[in-house]
């Protein structure tokens, strides 16, 4: 059986706008949900004895978040199946540990108690960098969210040739009869050898023919296994960063992969990963892809 889709809830208008992505996400891919909610009340409050008659308020909050959590998924999809659980941990502990088991985390993009004004989150910015499997962060205001493009904007990168991200993506277009819209952007490059003049009179056609090349070859395989996904190939001069945070407008999910190594100290997002999950006017998926090889910089 396919491990379930994880999501965090702490009773936050973002988490619960996290929580009916997920409900949906779940039944869009045949998986069973978990609702989680960390919390750390015995630390603080203690362990009541059995023969209390009272229990502590952080117990009954906590509780009362997973409960309500689990009412409202229901009320949305009355079939799917489901279970919560509260975690005796910090979120990003806590969350991080239910990644090694779950398909997909979800999460939202600013928890409960965190300043209004900021793009992200802190819990949400280190799970997306740190987890072992995908991790979305639903962004994007009700208007974006009830849109519907039926659209999937994948980002490629240098390193995505048959990746987890392309693979995640089809399976994201395949699962929602929607179009994947794969982008791939390139740069010139600001100093170049002096006998590179047949590149400098071809302009960006040059550019253009490399990018389209890796683009084929990245999504090759993926496509073969999913003929029915309708696919939007495009190349485009400019900055990955910004181009795929414009076109995130027209799109239900943002799918870009992050390369990270082993015993790497740090977040290891990347400038498209971070720009992304802080600007993307859709919900953001992380997809890692981990290699021990020294990472060359940011795409």
């Amino acid at each position: 059986m396919e491990s379930p889709l994880v999501v965090g809830v702490d009773g936050s208008d973002g988490s619960l706008t996290a929580l009916d992505w997920a409900v949906d996400e779940a039944l869009w891919r045949g998986l069973s949900l978990r609702i989680v909610h960390a919390s750390m009340w015995e630390r603080y409050e203690g362990v009541v004895p059995s023969w209390a008659t009272h229990r502590p308020s952080g117990q009954v909050l906590a509780e009362n978040i997973v409960g309500t959590a689990a009412e409202r998924a229901r009320r949305r999809a009355p079939d799917l199946s489901l279970t919560t659980d509260v975690l005796a941990e910090d979120a990003s502990t806590g969350l991080l540990r239910e990644g090694r088991e779950g398909s997909i985390l979800v999460v939202g993009s600013r928890g409960r108690g965190e300043f209004a004004d900021l793009l992200l989150g802190s819990v949400s910015l280190v799970v997306a960098a740190r987890a072992h499997c995908p991790v979305v962060v639903v962004r994007g205001d009700r208007h974006a969210l009830e849109a519907r493009h039926v659209r999937i904007l994948l980002g490629l990168g240098d390193h995505d040739v048959d990746s987890p991200a392309v693979w995640f993506a089809f399976r994201e277009a395949a699962a929602r009869e929607a179009e994947l819209d794969v982008v791939r952007a390139w740069r010139r490059p600001a100093h170049g050898p002096a006998d590179h003049l047949l590149m400098k009179r071809a302009g960006g056609a040059y550019f253009t023919e490399e990018s389209t090349e890796l683009l084929d070859k990245a999504l090759e395989a993926a496509a073969s296994e999913h003929p029915q996904v309708r696919l939007r190939r495009s190349s485009v001069e400019g900055p990955a960063h910004k181009i795929l945070t414009e076109r995130s407008a027209a799109t239900d999910l943002l799918v870009v992969g992050a390369r990270r190594r082993d015993g790497l100290v740090g977040l290891e997002l990347g400038r498209v990963a971070h720009r992304a999950l802080h600007h993307a006017s859709c919900p953001v998926a992380v997809v890692p892809q981990r290699s021990p090889e020294p990472m060359e910089g940011d795409r």
